[in-house]
């Protein structure tokens, strides 16, 4: 094997050691440990310690770049109708619908669903709410019921375009956008069920239920209607979903037609609906709304850092170069469609992010795709959906969407371990398997 290569696994293994050593262990800040484990790993593949330096800063920007004000607006938007009472009343709403002993799997199917026009973080954000809610509510322990809607959101985020990481890559590699969404939703149903039957399996070990937070106010103020509850939450969704399957062409039309299309941007829908949210209560006092906001905020700030710190990680294990290396050390002619999916496979567990995992899988691939014995349309599409159930595993403490789950649902990263990344490793098996299966029958 490659020297380099061996350097580099062997590097990145230390860092997850040390990330999970001092987390876990010696109860460490995750933001300090993931700043220690990016130096470990920087310096132990001969980077410089300025080239560290600069890739941290780069990523950690870069991730609070994409992900910050959602941060900001989600955890306002969680406070305002957690205080207001509106998640009680949707928990309520959904309860009367699939009755408590579904509410793990209803959960895992509304993240299906709303995770098809917007991304995994934003919707767990959104939902995060109405999740500690029906846990509380049910009696379910948390850890199944945060992993069933995460998992659920995640299915999708990974395998079907208009998200990013599918859409680039079926640009890269050349496969048509409609045959793409139909096959990857063949694909994704069966790795959505995966991660909620894991999640059943292994958190009714764990009982983890819901910490109560201490409220600004009393709780016997007057519910919110059903209508009213819901549409700091569905409106979003709505407004995001309408913008995501719209392609304008320039022009004097399409000018208009983007304007319209603003309030879809994700920020703006989130700001919207804590617009909404205020609408949930029929009057606001500053002494109550100035404190609900300050709550926002600071927590915000404590998932933001960690979120940062996540994104450094990540961008100093791609700046190693993983992929490349492990590309010329493989028989590629034997492999097939298993490449693509152990390269994906491999970038996503070394820097964290699926969309960055499975766009650099699809630049590494493309010049292999004679090799592999996938230069056809039926290859290309195959190779495309390998890289997506490549790019679900393994999710674990340098993916800024763990640490979402996590610290929105106030669960702990030896749990988070032991279940959410566990059930990542079942819905990406699962979705390999049905590739193959997908591959003869087209």
């Amino acid at each position: 094997m490659d020297v380099t290569l061996v350097r580099i696994l062997t590097s990145l293994i230390a860092g997850i050691a040390i990330i999970v050593l001092l987390t876990a262990k010696f109860r460490v800040h995750a933001f300090f440990a993931l700043i220690i484990a990016c130096f470990l790993v920087g310096l132990g593949v001969g980077m410089t310690f300025n080239d560290v330096l600069t890739t941290i800063k780069e990523g950690f920007g870069n991730i609070l770049k994409s992900l910050g004000l959602l941060i900001v607006l989600g955890t306002t938007l969680g406070a305002i109708l957690e205080h207001t009472g509106s998640t009680r009343v949707m928990a309520n709403a959904i309860l009367k619908i699939v009755g408590e002993k579904y509410a793990a799997l209803a959960m895992s199917l509304t993240g299906f669903i709303v995770g098809l026009p917007i991304f995994c973080d934003s919707g767990y954000i959104v939902l995060s709410g109405l999740n500690k809610s029906l846990a509380k509510s049910t009696g379910i322990s948390l850890i199944i019921m945060s992993t069933s809607l995460a998992t659920g959101l995640y299915a999708v985020h990974c395998m079907i375009p208009p998200h990013p990481g599918a859409a680039a890559a079926a640009g890269i590699i050349g496969v048509d956008f409609g045959k793409l969404m139909l096959t990857g939703i063949l694909i994704a149903i069966p790795a959505m069920i995966s991660g909620y039957l894991w999640s059943k399996y292994a958190g009714k070990k764990i009982p983890v239920q819901v910490i109560d937070e201490p409220e600004l106010i009393s709780g016997n103020q007057q519910l919110p209607s059903v209508i009213k509850a819901f549409m700091p939450v569905v409106v979003p969704i709505i407004l995001i979903a309408v913008k995501s399957f719209f392609v304008v062409e320039p022009g004097a039309a399409g000018k208009w037609i983007n304007l319209l299309l603003i309030p879809g941007d994700p920020v703006i829908a989130l700001a919207i609906g804590v617009l909404l949210a205020f609408n949930t209560m029929s009057s606001w006092k500053k002494d109550i709304l100035a404190p609900l906001l300050q709550e926002g905020a600071e927590k915000a700030g404590g998932i933001l850092v960690i979120i940062g710190a996540g994104g450094a990680f990540g961008a100093v294990l791609a700046a190693t170069k993983l992929g490349t290396h492990l590309s010329e050390a493989l028989p590629l002619a034997t492999l097939g469609i298993l490449f693509p999916f152990l390269l994906t496979c491999i970038l996503k567990t070394a820097q964290g992010s699926s969309t960055v995992a499975i766009i650099t899988a699809a630049s590494i691939i493309l010049p292999l795709l004679h090799a592999l014995g996938l230069n056809t349309d039926k290859g290309h599409l195959l190779c495309v959906l390998s890289m997506g159930a490549g790019s679900m595993m393994i999710s674990h403490a340098n993916d800024a969407y763990f640490w979402v789950i996590a610290k929105f649902s106030g669960l702990e990263m030896k749990t988070m371990l032991k279940v959410y990344s566990l059930a990542t490793v079942c819905m990406g098996l699962t979705a390999l398997a049905m590739v193959y299966i997908v591959s003869f029958l087209i």
